[in-house]
């Protein structure tokens, strides 16, 4: 990987809603890590920079760096609450992992070759049918995103979840445990046009 994350946060021990609003009014995010073999521990972030990495999209897929009074764990970000309005973080959860844990996590997916495709040659407009995927795989395989490759796809086709090329040692959770095979992308000619009238 070539990105990495540190996150430097520091323990907690006032809990409860008045103590977190305390928090976010002199600029931190409560959050809290736990799984593994230890505790759960309560932590404070300074919001600045948890927002600065939250505005890298490789941080929510990436084993992360949780640096806690100079002790550092490894661990992905599992969940956020954000303000409803405001550009603010209200919480922030944090899992542990080993080198040995399975993952179950969601990771993006990059498009490349719209504009050259065959599909859009011909006029055809691309249709996101979704924007990320839910993988399983171990921590060291954990891929910062996924490519789809759309040169080949033509107008009318369809690319499926069983037809992305996934890196070694990653599986696609919904094709590996419900056998859904859903749709990914998919290239349709623009209503009216005259391609489609021929069609």
């Amino acid at each position: 990987m070539s990105v990495s994350f540190t996150v430097k946060a520091t323990r907690r021990d006032d809990l409860g809603k008045g103590a977190s609003r305390r928090l976010r009014r002199e600029g931190n995010v409560p959050a809290v890590l736990y799984g593994g073999n230890a505790e759960p521990v309560a932590l404070t972030i300074a919001h600045k920079d948890l927002w600065h990495s939250l505005e890298n999209e490789a941080f929510y897929s990436h084993i992360l760096d949780i640096e806690i009074d100079g002790k550092t764990e490894k661990a992905i970000l599992r969940d956020l609450q954000r303000h409803p309005y405001k550009p603010l973080v209200m919480h922030a959860d944090f899992q542990r992992v080993g080198a040995n844990d399975l993952l179950h996590v969601k990771v993006p997916l990059h498009f490349i070759n719209e504009a050259t495709s065959v599909g859009v040659k011909k006029g055809g407009v691309v249709n996101h049918l979704a924007s990320e995927i839910e993988i399983t795989c171990l921590p060291g395989n954990l891929p910062e995103f996924i490519e789809v490759d759309l040169a080949g796809v033509d107008v009318e086709q369809i690319v499926h979840l069983a037809d992305i090329a996934l890196p070694a040692g990653v599986s696609a959770f919904e094709l590996a445990a419900h056998g859904n095979n859903p749709g990914i992308v998919a290239i349709h000619m623009p209503k009216g046009s005259a391609a489609e009238g021929e069609a």
